[in-house]
């Protein structure tokens, strides 16, 4: 059919105007600030800008969306209080927005601890990190800001604190300088990931969701997986994993494709707090799965240095290892409890896939891109304009107004939600390095462990889990990263291998009990138990917990080395995930005894740790490997 273009034209103004009209989001003032805060991002990745001019204004921007998006809304205060604080806490940014404005060049070419410190210096420097700490308050929690309150505390007060841990303390002055007047505070690393990298892959996720691409990984999974034995656990898996790596986050893609897929495992025979498990787990692992990976993967490559491609490649193997064994535990349990399989009927409800295949077209451009070396902010902005144009590939997903209004209604809002904790992250990253806290404390953890890496991984790993009990991610890895990385490299373990540990630790702390934000998240959306999922999460996830201790032995894992090492050590970490999926999952061919799934456990567990080739590896994964063919084989005969 031939559409003329005025006819098509009439129909976006129609569009247009009913959006106008019954969308109050397009009139509202967070829409109309989010989309200059796009047309802003856009303009500098167009027109690269000075530090000191970019950081400020993108974080004034965040700061402005995230008060007008979440105001306060305690009963217990007045109506015209919290408008009036929420008022004050926007004046206040526009404020601290214009002195950046105009003083952005001073600030560029200014000493650090020779040129003088002006009033207006304090005056908005201070400004500046209450109005972080509330926006980090409103954002993710009172834990965030206790501490945020405490590294303050510590860097006024530190000669007060006995041995290793003090120090002279800081005048206002120079804290005031430290934190908001160079590129090493709450203007340093994590702004500058959030301004160059952030911004952009949310932009994309947000509209690949609103387009239907969220869906279409929904609908692939349960078309591939659904009538398989087990096979919505395993649509799960397939669709969160997919949807995670683009969304980064492991609540929001929880609740965005848990809606669906929590419901359909229940109704085929899981119990409510093993579906939500699964899904909370899936939805976790998705920030260790590239292409796109959660925001610390971000921040990590910017700590190293490298291309954020690099981070990517180096992420594949453990990812995918995981996913496996995952993917195996849920095949093996279902098959030992008789959970069935979706029915032919079900699985045609799903909407045919050939007509929206095209959809995949703008992921597969980030990936591309990426591979080709093209810069990530550049992939993550041509596989939004991508998601833009894919649709009217054909006439059946064509989108209108609304979805590309929806799509930028939601992306800003998620980018101030990050933005801001993570700049105000910053305050940690100061004051741990100018108060040499952080190789103090790396000395520290060693002389603790007395020098064994076993041990100082161990005590990393709880460091790591128990701060990110309350913290988002990317708080507790950048928190971690500086605090525990030192002490790992100092006991001679590779600057990557020492962030993918601590970055694996603070992701899995989202479904870790006691608090586990994911599993709670996924309890909610089943109405199921909130600790019988959480331990549920956790047990599902424990290959996960293992493979670190993996690459930190074995580097190759991490697509370090030559390519004949990067894959046999790949191919003998499967093996061990194989049979860590086997001893979980209890059943091959046949339920399996407690003391078989003891045995082929242990030697799991010692064959994802040791690297390959050592006469540990051989003796547990080939010994494994042997005692599952001999069952097998057992069992057949037995059978005949």
């Amino acid at each position: 059919m031939n559409i003329h273009p005025l006819d098509l034209c009439k129909t976006g103004l129609q569009d247009i105007t009913t959006l106008m009209n019954d969308y109050k989001c397009v009139r509202s003032p967070t829409f109309l600030i989010g989309l200059l805060f796009v047309v802003f991002q856009l303009w500098i990745i167009l027109n690269p800008q000075q530090a000191m001019f970019e950081r400020p204004v993108h974080l004034s921007f965040a700061l402005v969306l995230l008060f007008l998006h979440r105001p306060l809304t305690s009963q217990r205060l007045s109506l015209w209080f919290r408008r009036t604080v929420d008022l004050t806490c926007i004046t206040g940014t526009l404020v601290v927005c214009f002195y950046y404005l105009f003083a952005f060049e001073r600030l560029t070419t200014r000493m650090e601890n020779v040129s003088p410190i002006l009033t207006e210096d304090l005056v908005v420097g201070v400004g500046l990190i209450l109005l972080l700490l509330e926006g980090a308050r409103r954002a993710v929690g009172w834990v965030l800001v206790a501490v945020l309150g405490t590294f303050i505390a510590y860097g006024f007060f530190g000669s007060f604190l006995p041995g290793w841990l003090a120090f002279r303390g800081f005048s206002l002055d120079a804290a005031i300088e430290i934190t908001t007047m160079t590129t090493a505070g709450v203007l340093g690393i994590t702004t500058s990931t959030s301004v160059g990298f952030i911004f952009y892959f949310i932009l994309f996720g947000s509209l690949y969701s609103a387009v239907g691409g969220g869906q279409l990984f929904i609908d692939l999974a349960i078309r591939a997986a659904g009538r398989s034995t087990g096979g919505t656990a395993k649509a799960a898996v397939i669709s969160s994993s997919l949807m995670g790596s683009i969304s980064g986050s492991a609540v929001a893609n929880v609740v965005s494709t848990g809606v669906l897929t929590i419901p359909m495992m229940i109704r085929t025979g899981f119990r409510s707090h093993r579906a939500a498990a699964i899904e909370a787990i899936a939805s976790t692992g998705g920030q260790l799965m590239p292409p796109v990976m959660g925001v610390a993967a971000f921040i990590m490559a910017e700590m190293l240095s490298v291309p954020y491609i690099e981070i990517a490649l180096a992420g594949l193997i453990p990812a995918l290892a995981f996913y496996f064994a995952l993917f195996l535990i849920v095949d093996f349990s279902a098959r030992k409890d008789g959970v069935r399989a979706l029915s032919k009927e079900e699985v045609d409800a799903v909407p045919p896939l050939g007509p929206r295949l095209h959809l995949l077209i703008p992921p597969l451009v980030l990936i591309i891109l990426l591979i080709s070396g093209k810069s990530a902010p550049y992939s993550a902005l041509i596989a939004s304009l991508a998601c833009l144009i894919a649709p009217f590939v054909r006439r059946s997903t064509w989108i209108g107004p609304k979805e590309i209004v929806f799509g930028l209604f939601d992306a800003p809002k998620q980018a101030a939600d990050v933005a801001v904790p993570i700049a105000a992250i910053g305050l940690v990253i100061a004051v741990a390095v100018q108060s040499n806290l952080a190789l103090k404390f790396a000395s520290s953890l060693v002389g603790l462990a007395e020098g064994s890496i076993l041990l100082s991984l161990c005590l990393a790993i709880m460091g790591c889990v128990v701060m990110g009990m309350g913290l988002p991610t990317v708080a507790a890895y950048i928190i971690g990263a500086v605090l525990f990385v030192p002490a790992l490299q100092e006991l001679g373990i590779s600057p990557l291998s020492a962030h993918f540990f601590i970055f694996y630790y603070c992701v899995l702390s989202m479904i870790t009990p006691p608090v586990g934000l994911a599993s709670f998240a996924a309890a909610a959306v089943g109405k199921a138990p909130v600790m019988a999922t959480s331990w549920s999460a956790f047990g599902l996830s424990l290959a996960a917990f293992f493979i670190p201790l993996g690459f930190v032995f074995d580097p190759a894992i991490l697509w370090v080395g030559d390519l004949r090492s990067i894959l046999i050590s790949g191919a003998a970490l499967f093996l061990a995930t194989a049979l860590w999926g086997i001893a979980l999952g209890g059943w091959c061919f046949g339920t399996l005894s407690t003391l078989f799934r003891l045995t082929i456990g242990g030697a799991a567990i010692i064959g994802m740790v040791a690297p390959f080739g050592s006469i540990w590896w051989f003796l547990t994964s080939c010994g494994g490997l042997g005692l599952v063919v001999y069952t097998v084989l057992f069992k057949q005969l037995r059978t005949n």
